[in-house]
Order: C-alpha cells, then sequence, then structure tokens
C-alpha cells in the first residue's frame, strides 16, 4: 500500500516538473516570435508570488492611506474623535445635573424642615453562626499591643539615631516668635510641640528655609500652617489669627508666615503651639530653638 501511495507521489511530482515551451508564431509565415520554457510547479510558484504581492500591496494601501474611510463601517477618524469628546461632554454634563439635582433636593428638604432619618442601628445577629468565633486578642497580639503603647510614652527623640539628631545641631533654626512658654513638649499628654504666649497680631516667622505644604483651618486647632524643610524636617505653626502664605509657597528663614490668634477649640489665649517633625517622629523644639 505504502510502495502504492508513493508511486503516485513521485507521478505527480514529474508531472509537475515537466518542462513544456509556450511559442508565440506569425500566423501567416509562421515565424517563431516568442517562446517561454514553462513548467507546472514553476506556474504555481509564479502565480502564488503574484498573489502574496498583491495582497499585501492592497492591505498596506488601505491600511496606511485614506481609502480605509470608504471601507462600510469603518468611518472617519475625525468623527471618531469627535464622538470621544462629545461623549466625554455628555458624562461631564451628566455628572454636574446630578450634582446640582442633589444640591437642589437638599434645599427642599431644609426649606421645607425635613431632616434626615437616624441611620438603622446594626441588628444583633439571633442565629448564633458567629457564637464560636474567639474574638480574644492572642498572647502575641497583647505583647504588641504593650509595646507599641510603651513607646509611645518615651521620647520619640530616643527612636532617632543619635547621629542623625546631632546633624540637626548644624541648622539654624531661626526663633518663630518671642515670648513666654507656658506648656512644654509632653508626648505622654499627646503634647508634641511647645505653646508659646504672646502679644495678639504678633508676626510668627518660618523657623527655616522650605515649601508650605498646608495652610488651612481646622476647628480644633484653627488656623495652621506646615512647612516642609530639608533633611526630612517640618514645622507646624497653630491657633494662628491669620496666614499670609499659601500652599505651594517657598519661605525663607525668618519670614513672616502669620499672625499670632487665638483661633481653634482647643486654644485658651493669644499664643502660638510651635511643632517640629523628625523623620515622621516629633522632637522637642526647645532643644534647637531659644525662645
Amino acid at each position: 500500500m505504502s510502495d502504492k501511495k508513493n508511486s503516485r507521489w513521485k507521478i505527480l511530482t514529474e508531472q509537475l516538473r515537466n518542462k513544456y515551451r509556450l511559442v508565440i508564431l506569425n500566423d501567416d509565415s509562421f515565424a517563431e516570435k516568442f517562446s517561454l520554457k514553462l513548467s507546472p510547479l514553476g506556474l504555481i510558484i509564479l502565480f502564488s508570488s503574484i498573489t502574496i504581492v498583491m495582497t499585501t500591496f492592497v492591505i498596506s494601501i488601505i491600511s496606511f492611506t485614506t481609502l480605509k474611510e470608504y471601507i462600510p463601517g469603518y468611518g472617519n477618524v475625525n468623527d471618531r474623535k469627535d464622538i470621544v469628546t462629545l461623549s466625554l461632554k455628555v458624562d461631564s454634563l451628566e455628572n454636574t445635573l446630578s450634582s446640582r439635582e442633589w444640591y437642589i433636593n437638599n434645599l427642599l428638604n431644609v426649606f421645607s424642615g425635613k431632616t434626615e432619618a437616624k441611620p438603622q442601628k446594626p441588628v444583633k445577629d439571633a442565629t448564633g453562626k458567629y457564637a464560636k468565633i474567639d474574638v480574644q486578642a492572642s498572647v502575641q497580639d497583647l505583647k504588641l499591643r504593650n509595646e507599641i503603647e510603651t513607646n509611645q510614652l518615651t521620647s520619640t527623640s530616643d527612636k532617632v539615631s543619635s547621629n542623625k539628631l546631632n546633624s540637626l545641631s548644624n541648622y539654624f533654626f531661626f526663633c518663630p516668635i518671642k515670648g513666654m512658654i507656658t506648656n512644654s513638649y509632653n508626648i505622654s499628654e499627646d503634647h508634641f510641640g511647645i505653646d508659646v504666649a504672646s502679644k495678639e497680631n504678633e508676626l510668627i516667622k518660618s523657623t527655616l528655609d522650605g515649601t508650605v505644604i498646608s495652610a488651612e483651618y481646622t476647628s480644633n486647632d484653627g488656623y495652621t500652617i506646615q512647612i516642609q524643610h530639608g533633611n526630612d524636617l517640618i514645622s507646624i505653626y497653630k491657633h494662628c489669627s491669620a496666614l499670609t502664605k499659601k500652599t505651594g509657597d517657598f519661605i525663607k528663614a525668618g519670614e513672616p508666615i502669620a499672625i499670632v490668634g487665638n483661633t481653634g477649640e482647643l486654644s485658651s489665649g493669644p499664643h502660638l503651639h510651635f511643632e517640629i517633625w523628625y523623620n515622621g517622629f516629633s522632637i522637642n523644639p526647645q532643644n534647637y530653638v531659644v525662645f
């Protein structure tokens, strides 16, 4: 059976390789005008090559020219851009309309005396499905909590290496304001800075060169300004009556940045609450600034 298949394949290959001659003769004189030696295999290769070249040429023309716009369903490139732009605008308008609708509904509720209902209290699980879950802290968890609470009561200056703290002695800290220290640095009482009592409307100055990273008002601290300095240092000034700088401003050492005040719920008189943070830890300003 295999010999029969081999013989058929041999016959086919021989027929494809047989040479034929195409001759063009003059019909009157029978003179030969043109002749070409051909084989079936050569014709197959020739037509295949022509087909590949023409296909590549047509695809290239359609892909890299404007002819593709004439293909049904493809559309114009500019039309696609316009559609995307319009869809973004419609989305923005939808968000704006929903915000205005929410605002108007709130105004109507206020004018009509309606108030929001109290949120529903969580329902206690009565199925007992979670009764066997142990919610008690493990020994390792209790040990970790104890270490963290103990570390919070120690001076944060001890958490920073002595070499880094010694490098701060090379800085000249400008005194932000002259006055009497009424409350010292005490981390055990969550007092991460010092309170300096001074005259009202006294100018507060930046202790170092830096950039304002926050200038805002909070209910507890009043007008507060934070400045980012070099070497991972941040200074914070709280309870101001007004701020003379805004976020993003570059400040030189000794430049006025705010005015002493008595703003915020935690303030009990005209003073400045001043903090210095280094590498994420608070440090005692009195160790570096002479007040």
